[in-house]
């Protein structure tokens, strides 16, 4: 019983540390106007004009179709495992109920596996399929808490919730990676 109080004394100790710390640095990340060379390659790469806001119609159309095409992909890899490489132990596709369900539910950030992973997915569709959607998913549930708390805050220009782009840029690179590479 003194272990559990320890333990629990412990992690209310590190949330009450490490939180207002967390919260400034998500703040200067997604505040700063510094934006990095990578982070422009990224930009131009993909024709995305970052310095330009978006309303709300416009940032949730791009979430939406980012996601949409992010499930179809997945689907994809899913349904036609087969084909694809990095498959040593030749496992069918999955079938189309089963590859509908999981590609909606990792986009969706849920994770619900119907399935044994070991003995139903290839390397590929866990690698290139599951894993970046785990990533592309949660920033996509950030970007949506930024836009929400962009739209809330008193002294936010609700016409402007900031870009969309932008924000999911920012997140995986400064966010989930970084977070990926100290505590993996």
């Amino acid at each position: 019983m003194v272990t559990e109080w320890i333990q629990l004394s412990i992690f209310l100790f590190s949330i009450a540390i490490f939180s207002p710390l967390f919260g400034i640095w998500l703040y200067k990340v997604f505040t700063s106007s510094k934006t990095l060379r990578f982070e422009l390659f990224l930009y131009k790469l993909c024709g995305i004009n970052h310095q330009r806001g978006m309303d709300w119609k416009e940032y949730a159309i791009s979430l939406l179709t980012f996601n949409l095409f992010g499930f179809i992909l997945l689907f994809l890899i899913l349904f036609f495992q087969h084909f694809l490489p990095l498959n040593p132990s030749n496992f069918a596709g999955l079938d189309t109920h089963l590859a509908l369900n999981t590609a909606v539910s990792f986009t969706t950030n849920t994770n619900w596996q119907a399935y044994s992973g070991e003995s139903t997915l290839s390397y590929f569709s866990q690698s290139v399929g599951l894993t970046v959607q785990n990533f592309l998913s949660a920033a996509t549930g950030l970007c949506v808490l930024l836009a929400l708390a962009r739209g809330l805050s008193a002294n936010s220009n609700v016409s402007a919730l900031g870009n969309f782009w932008k924000d999911l840029v920012r997140g995986i690179l400064y966010v989930f990676f970084l977070l990926h590479s100290r505590f993996r």
